[in-house]
């Protein structure tokens, strides 16, 4: 074979193997995993439905009310919790809170149950028999001055529009505003006009009860369509058990925080006071009181009046008793025990010891009148007589405690003035 044909030959042979040799390549071409850019193009990953989060509030609603409810939203960041009142108690649900109030007057059989329900919220089911109102209230009626501090301290003496008489309170603001013709005066305990209150409409009335249809108002209120709310705070046995009920006030505007801070206030300071009085190594003799209608009504050994005696450093002559309430005695049995006690306190109206003296001369034997040892808490009246002791003192516990310690123990207390208390004057000299 010649030259050029045989190299012409073998290039035809190389050719033909190149071919065979390349030909299985196109499929393993196709098979290369295509890149990220191609996989987001062809097969999109499906995404997931945003879950909104639930609102969270910091405050309590005080003004107005829910524009669009969430039954997740816990509407009472701010919450009361009871140190000392062992008279009513409290439950938190999201948008509701219930309140029982478990002693509403001595020997009760009846427990009252208010559901306050967030205003622009849902109503819950159950609580047969129980009072609903929505909250934060607008309007309040009280039937008492010992409610009237807890307004000023809240800060919502604003929204009362009726009191049941003025002739006894004693906070200026109120007593001008009924001056101008923005309070109306609405009677008290059965005797309570019940047209005026209807007329006035408020959301709710705050009264007391003491388990007499002859005396109590609520009974005609609540059948007259009346939204009304027992306030027992009379009924607590221990000083700061009574100043806490600002707190069931302030439920029904949704102001429990600044309830909480305006009570945390006034309990540090009681009880820091009461410590230093009961490290005293030397307590006096006190006693309390004076007849009426030849009965003397003496605080119980555990009433409150006998706690404040006790956490202001005193030794009360009757603190083995163990009433919470008055005990009546005769004249024979006080003289008995109290003719030698080192003070007498809370004499009922008498602003001296002449006038001690003239509603029974028996009195001069006792050593506290002969020492001119007698305080009455009468130092805050107004021209009808109306005592703030049982107004502001209710719940300002702290002042009063100041003012026996200041009679008892002059030295726990540098630099105080009287508030509620007062010297009786000096007998006149003949």
């Amino acid at each position: 074979m010649k030259t050029r044909e045989l190299t012409a030959w073998l290039l035809l042979a190389v050719l033909v193997l190149l071919v065979a040799c390349a030909a299985p390549l196109a499929p393993v071409q196709e098979a290369v995993a295509p890149t990220a850019t191609q996989v987001l193009v062809a097969t999109p990953q499906p995404t997931a439905t945003p879950i909104a989060t639930p609102q969270v509030l910091t405050a309590n609603i005080t003004e107005g009310g829910v524009e669009s409810f969430d039954e997740r939203v816990d509407y009472f960041p701010e919450k009361v919790v009871l140190k000392y009142s062992e008279g009513w108690e409290v439950e938190y649900h999201n948008n509701y809170k219930v309140i029982r109030v478990l002693n509403p007057w001595r020997d009760a059989t009846e427990t009252f149950v208010y559901v306050l329900v967030q205003r622009g919220t849902p109503k819950p089911d159950g609580y047969e028999g129980a009072y609903f109102i929505e909250v934060p209230i607008e309007t309040i009626i009280t039937m008492s001055t010992t409610y009237l501090p807890h307004l000023d301290i809240l800060g919502v003496l604003d929204r009362l529009i009726g009191i049941d008489g003025i002739k006894y309170v004693n906070n200026e603001t109120v007593r001008k505003m009924f001056a101008e013709g923005r309070l109306v005066e609405i009677g008290s305990g059965a005797e309570v006009n019940v047209e005026a209150v209807l007329d006035l409409g408020p959301d709710v009335v705050m009264t007391y009860a003491v388990g007499s249809p002859d005396y109590d108002a609520h009974p005609k209120l609540v059948e007259a369509g009346i939204t009304t709310v027992l306030n027992a705070e009379y009924m607590e046995t221990s000083p700061l058990g009574r100043a806490e009920w600002i707190k069931f006030t302030a439920m029904f505007f949704n102001l429990e925080g600044k309830a909480n801070a305006a009570f945390e206030e006034i309990a540090q300071q009681y009880e820091e006071m009461a410590a230093k009085a009961r490290e005293v190594t030397e307590r006096p003799t006190v006693f309390c009181g004076t007849p009426y209608q030849n009965v003397w009504y003496m605080p119980g050994g555990r009433s409150y009046v006998a706690r404040l005696l006790a956490d202001a450093g005193a030794d009360y002559l009757w603190s083995d008793d163990e009433s919470t309430g008055s005990i009546p005695l005769d004249f024979e049995t006080v003289f008995a025990r109290a003719v030698d006690a080192d003070y007498w306190i809370n004499t009922g109206q008498w602003k001296s010891i002449d006038e001690a003296l003239a509603a029974d001369e028996r009195f001069a034997d006792f050593a506290a009148l002969k020492n001119q040892k007698m305080y009455n808490n009468n130092a805050r009246l107004n021209e009808a007589g109306g005592n703030d002791y049982w107004e502001s003192g209710v719940v300002k516990p702290h002042l009063v405690l100041a003012d026996l310690i200041k009679i008892f123990h002059p030295e726990l207390v540098p630099g105080h003035e009287f508030i509620y208390y007062r010297k009786l004057d000096p007998p006149t000299k003949k």
